[in-house]
C-alpha cells in the first residue's frame, strides 16, 4: 500500500469531495482519481461511493479511514522524532481562532511561533465554533480556541481565560436614560435588554450566552441589527446606531475615549475561553510546543 495513495484517500474521505481534495493536495483531479482507483484495485474493495454531491466512504472505506489516519499520524510522528534528534521541531500546525480574537492574537502568535519553532509551519484559520469543531473532526485543524464549547469525550479542553461581557456604547451618546446608566457605571441585564442592541447572529458564542441568560430572566432583547463581524459592530456603535454586548478586549485596538463601557450585572455574563484539541489524536512534539505558546500568548493578550 502506497502512503501517497493512503493520504489521497484520507483527504477525499474527510472532505467528501475529489475537487476540494485535489485543490488541497495540489494535484489534478484525474491524477487523484487514478491513484484512488489503483488503491481500490489493490485492496479489491470499493472504498468510495461517488455521487453528484461528492464522495462518501463505503463500509470498507470507513474502516480504512480509521486505519489511514493512525498510519499517517505515526508517519508524521516518526519524521518529527528524527527531526528532534537534530534539535529541530518541524511540521505543520493548524490553529483555529474565533473572529473576536483573530485581530488581537494573529500577530503575537505568529511572532512567537516563528521565534520558538523556526523549522515548523503555522496555519491560522478564523471561523465560528461549528466550523472549527468540524475542522478538528476531519483533521484540518490540530487545535482551536473556542468559547463555551459543549463537553465531549472526543475533545480535550483546557480553560485559558474567563471574561465577562460588557455593554459597549458610543462615548458621547445620550440615548441611554438615567435609569439605564444605573449603579456606578454598571447596568443590569434587564435594563440592557431595553436598549437598541447590535448583536452577532447565532450560533455566535456571545449571542448564545446573552440569549440564554435573557430567556432565563424572562426578557427579550431589543435587537435593531444582526451583524456578523465585530469590527463592523463596533463601527456602528461609534455612529451611535446601537449598543454592543462583547468582551472588553475587543476594544484593544481602539482609542480609549471612543466608547463607553459598562459592566453588566444581575447576572454577569461570563464566557469561558477554552483551548480544544481532538483527544483521539496524540499530539506531536511540535503541536505540544505550539499549544504551550498559544496558552502563553492568550495570557499575555488577555491578562
Amino acid at each position: 500500500m502506497d502512503l501517497k495513495q493512503l493520504e489521497y484517500f484520507v483527504r477525499v474521505a474527510e472532505l467528501g469531495s475529489f475537487t476540494r481534495a485535489a485543490l488541497q493536495l495540489g494535484v489534478t483531479q484525474p491524477a487523484l482519481s487514478k491513484h484512488l482507483r489503483l488503491l481500490e484495485v489493490e485492496l479489491r474493495q470499493n472504498l468510495l461511493i461517488r455521487n453528484g454531491r461528492g464522495a462518501v466512504p463505503t463500509e470498507a472505506g470507513k474502516r480504512l479511514l480509521e486505519h489511514g489516519r493512525g498510519i499517517l499520524h505515526q508517519v508524521a510522528l516518526a519524521k518529527e522524532d528524527l527531526s528532534a534528534t537534530r534539535g529541530e521541531l518541524s511540521g505543520l500546525v493548524s490553529i483555529g481562532l474565533p473572529p473576536s480574537l483573530s485581530r488581537l492574537m494573529t500577530v503575537p502568535l505568529t511572532q512567537a511561533f516563528h521565534a520558538e519553532l523556526p523549522m515548523a509551519k503555522l496555519r491560522l484559520t478564523e471561523g465560528f465554533s461549528v466550523l472549527m469543531l468540524e475542522g478538528m473532526r476531519i483533521g484540518n485543524l490540530d487545535m482551536a480556541l473556542l468559547y463555551n464549547p459543549s463537553s465531549s469525550a472526543d475533545l480535550e479542553q483546557t480553560l485559558l481565560h474567563e471574561e465577562s461581557l460588557v455593554l459597549i456604547s458610543n462615548a458621547a451618546a445620550s440615548s441611554a436614560s438615567q435609569e439605564d446608566r444605573g449603579l456606578e457605571g454598571n447596568i443590569t441585564l434587564q435594563a440592557a435588554s431595553r436598549l437598541p442592541l447590535i448583536l452577532p447572529s447565532r450560533p455566535n458564542a456571545f449571542r448564545q450566552l446573552l440569549d440564554h441568560e435573557m430567556t432565563r430572566l424572562g426578557v427579550k432583547p431589543k435587537i435593531v441589527m444582526e451583524v456578523d463581524g465585530l469590527n463592523a459592530i463596533l463601527s456602528l456603535v461609534q455612529e451611535d446606531l446601537g449598543h454592543a454586548v462583547l468582551p472588553s478586549y475587543t476594544l484593544a485596538h481602539y482609542p480609549k475615549d471612543s466608547f463607553a463601557v459598562r459592566a453588566i450585572i444581575q447576572p454577569k455574563l461570563t464566557s469561558q475561553l477554552m483551548l480544544v484539541r481532538p483527544s483521539q489524536r496524540p499530539a506531536t512534539l511540535t503541536q505540544q510546543k505550539a499549544k504551550s505558546l498559544l496558552q502563553s500568548v492568550v495570557q499575555q493578550a488577555l491578562g
